[in-house]
């Protein structure tokens, strides 16, 4: 009786051994697709917080009021990185390619609701900060500059 007890101790073991492994392996195989997704993240963070600086943390003799609408270039600019960067990181996390599609245009939705909450926080908790649509048209142009090249660059026609 004594072996029997052992023997289901052991095939136990051996079954909690197997699953843990298996676990762990699929960790691993998380954690090497998502690593792609550190340059966005971090781009994430810079534009977050040159996106939420008060008014005066820019600079007083405003040479860049000379250049035509580049508040709005600036939101371009920014967005357009961002959304390309985590389309970069879904397609090199190696994606079925059929989801790239679907991924790289939610990609774009998430950039461009982004683009909306940073409005409503500096209109509501940055100093001598406001709400402009047109920064929100701008971050719409931008998640779409960044998901259109992304498709012309990694999906297959």
């Amino acid at each position: 009786m004594h072996s029997h007890n052992a023997h289901n101790h052991f095939i136990r073991n051996l079954i909690s051994f197997k699953i843990y492994r298996y676990n762990c392996t699929k960790f691993l195989f998380l954690k090497n697709q998502y690593r792609f997704l550190i340059p966005s993240l971090v781009w994430l963070i810079f534009c977050t917080v040159l996106f939420t600086l008060p008014a005066s943390a820019f600079p007083t003799e405003k040479w860049y009021t000379k250049i035509p609408l580049f508040d709005k270039w600036v939101h371009i600019g920014l967005i357009s990185i961002l959304s390309f960067l985590f389309c970069w990181g879904i397609y090199k996390g190696k994606n079925i390619a059929e989801n790239n599609k679907r991924n790289f245009i939610l990609t774009g939705i998430i950039c461009l609701a982004y683009g909306i909450m940073i409005e409503f926080i500096q209109r509501y908790f940055i100093p001598n900060r406001s709400f402009d649509t047109g920064d929100i048209m701008a971050d719409g142009v931008g998640a779409l500059t960044g998901v259109i090249y992304s498709f012309k660059r990694y999906i297959k026609k």
